[in-house]
């Protein structure tokens, strides 16, 4: 990373604002464009749909100046420094190839595409091009992880042994819907699992060794995933993500010398607790206890995040890297392979 503050390979944009584009309408879009126009270093300039009435309609409710129906003129605006997108994932590896082709900074909502192979050809394409590419994992961003990972990595809790958490959410099952539409990118791993598979990984690293176990839908799509996975340093990480249950989301780290509970959402949490055990070394197990808040804004922590990357000339954050994508998509793709979920698109040929 030295290097790219040494010799930044594009223009950092730093005395003025990011000019953002939005490529796709949908409710994740309208999220992120209400986090930009809070954000102090972001501006609306254009959106895009397939559909012109639905961009247009998007552009008069966030004050969008430009709305263009299907993304060619979205990739030919030359006030469009970054685009933001979040078409389905099926699209995302095609959409970002061509910002990149023509000099657009990307941020691409999770996953990033739909296997490593296209994961690789993206982010390899942007250092190519020399822009900056980052997938929208929005909770890498938030200060309340980034304290929960500052205090794992300082040995507060001692060496930890175990990370175990799970992301359910009832959607019910109909094959017509997104999440059980293998030809759309669904399934829970993809839509759920990736958070709390990245939450392991930035506390653990990758795994060594991984065994999963699921189920799939009538259409092929995984409803219900269970990973366990064993880190170079020794920590078990127990990952569950259900598409058709109810349930507490309850995320939990524990340590030779404590452990950690983070409460709320996996993808968004609200606090967590600390338990340090403060007499180990005499055989006594006297435990204190510290309840922490934090900043929580929503999407606005990743745009801040992207802004910084901007006006520093970065080509990768380090708060989402580019390695990490990679390997979190490897588990991804493995724990699919394993169940045997496949995507058609899979042996297609990208096209920009």
């Amino acid at each position: 990373m030295d290097e790219h503050r040494q010799s930044p390979p594009y223009p950092p944009i730093a005395d003025r604002p990011v000019r953002w584009g939005l490529l796709a309408a949908g409710s994740i879009a309208h999220a992120l464009a209400s986090a930009i126009t809070q954000s102090e270093g972001g501006q609306l300039v254009a959106v895009a749909a397939r559909d012109g009435g639905r961009a247009a309609e998007f552009a008069a409710r966030h004050t969008i100046p430009r709305s263009y129906e299907g993304y060619g003129a979205l990739y030919d605006d030359p006030e469009v420094d970054a685009v933001y997108i979040s078409s389905t994932h099926p699209f995302h590896a095609e959409h970002a190839l061509a910002c990149i082709a023509v000099g657009k900074h990307v941020l691409v909502e999770k996953p990033l595409t739909l296997t490593v192979k296209d994961t690789e050809a993206v982010l390899a394409a942007a250092r190519t091009r020399g822009v900056l590419a980052m997938e929208a994992m929005w909770t890498r961003c938030q200060p309340i992880i980034l304290d929960i990972a500052d205090r794992v990595r300082r040995g507060e809790i001692g060496s930890v042994r175990s990370f175990a958490a799970a992301f359910t959410v009832p959607f019910g099952y109909d094959e017509a819907h997104r999440l059980f539409d293998l030809a759309n990118g669904g399934g829970a791993l993809l839509d759920l699992g990736i958070y709390p598979i990245t939450l392991a990984h930035l506390l653990l690293g990758p795994p060594t060794h991984l065994h999963v176990l699921g189920s799939t839908v009538p259409t092929g799509a995984d409803d219900l995933v269970a990973l366990q996975w064993m880190s170079a340093d020794g920590a078990v990480a127990q990952v569950v993500c259900d598409s058709q249950s109810h349930g507490a989301s309850r995320t939990v780290i524990r340590g030779t010398g404590g452990w950690i509970e983070v409460h709320g959402p996996v993808h968004h949490p609200e606090s967590f607790t600390v338990h340090t055990d403060t007499d180990a070394d005499s055989g006594r197990h006297d435990s204190a206890v510290e309840n922490v808040q934090g900043d929580r804004r929503g999407y606005l922590h990743e745009v801040e995040e992207f802004h910084r990357c901007l006006r520093e000339g970065l080509l990768e954050s380090p708060l989402v890297p580019h390695a990490d994508t990679v390997e979190i998509m490897t588990v991804l793709e493995s724990a699919r392979r394993e169940l045997g979920v496949r995507y058609p698109q899979e042996d297609a040929p990208l096209h920009t």
